[in-house]
């Protein structure tokens, strides 16, 4: 029986550190995407900021890779004027994929 419980403690201690890495991983990926929203609101219109938000509660991956795309375009200093809202719908519709349209013909 002390092997069992052995077991069930270390079983038990494994996913307790695999739990805490991945809540470490969590909050450091949390602070990047901050500095990062940080670096990128800057550059923003309060116009643009606000599609932001809203982009981020509905399509969270598509607003955050388009705050990844607009903190790269200023480190490489390629935006020096803040970006209006239409300049962040045009980012938006160049991130977003073609939808392809099917058609079904009857005979």
């Amino acid at each position: 029986m002390e092997l069992e419980e052995l077991k069930k403690q270390r079983l038990e201690q494994l996913q307790q550190e695999l739990a805490q890495k991945q809540m470490q991983e969590q909050v450091e990926m949390q602070q990047q995407l901050e500095q990062l929203e940080t670096v990128a609101k800057r550059f923003m219109s309060p116009q643009a900021i606000a599609r932001y938000g809203n982009m981020k509660a509905v399509h969270t991956e598509r607003a955050i890779q388009s705050i990844v795309v607009i903190a790269q375009l200023v480190q490489q200093g390629k935006i020096t004027q803040p970006i209006s809202d239409d300049q962040y719908k045009n980012l938006l519709q160049r991130l977003t994929p073609e939808k392809k349209e099917f058609r079904i013909n009857k005979k």
